[in-house]
């Protein structure tokens, strides 16, 4: 049975792969390799095969190179409308196993986190935190905008001196009152 564009993704490789492309990067295997030093290159290569054949990213260019080609790889242009309507149409069960399956990537995350020889939750941000709190769906909108545009200004950074990589996964649910 062929696999979900969403069981692709969520594999922990190749979701860290998508990340070091989202903002219009292009990047060829090396370049990933630098930014995924924890992933050997065989497993890289065979993560991006899958993410190939599920058009999940794509080849932009190619490049000779010393008798070989080099590719370069980029996260293809779809429509939001595309993705948000494969993702409505994703049954109670699919969308509990994609949960189920991104909650693991969250906790092996934060594993990883916690196992470092030495962390510090208040100088990182690190922790887990839930907040309740009411608005009406244009103040939801406007608060969703705002944080989309100010994380997208961090994707933009390239590691340097001083940046730490972090990390910020979210869940937001909501409770509709009952209807009488």
């Amino acid at each position: 049975m062929k696999e979900s564009k969403g069981e692709v993704l969520l594999h922990p490789v190749r979701m860290k792969i998508v990340q070091t492309l989202i903002s219009g990067r292009k990047l060829t295997v090396q370049q990933m390799s630098e930014k995924l030093s924890d992933v050997p290159q065989a497993s890289l290569y065979r993560h991006l095969k899958k993410l190939l054949e599920a058009e999940l990213i794509m080849i932009v260019e190619e490049n000779q190179v010393r008798g070989t080609v080099e590719k370069v790889y980029a996260l293809p242009e779809i429509s939001g409308q595309a993705a948000s309507e494969e993702f409505l149409n994703l049954s109670k069960e699919e969308h509990i196993s994609y949960f189920t399956k991104f909650m693991a990537i969250v906790l092996a995350d934060f594993e990883s986190y916690v196992s470092q020889e030495s962390v510090d939750f208040l100088k990182d941000g690190a922790g887990y935190r839930q907040a309740v709190f009411y608005a009406t769906d244009e103040e939801f909108q406007s608060f969703i905008r705002t944080m989309g545009q100010e994380m997208m200004k961090l994707i933009q950074n390239e590691p340097a001196p001083g940046r730490v990589k972090r990390t910020m996964s979210t869940v937001i649910t909501a409770e509709h009152p009952e209807k009488e």
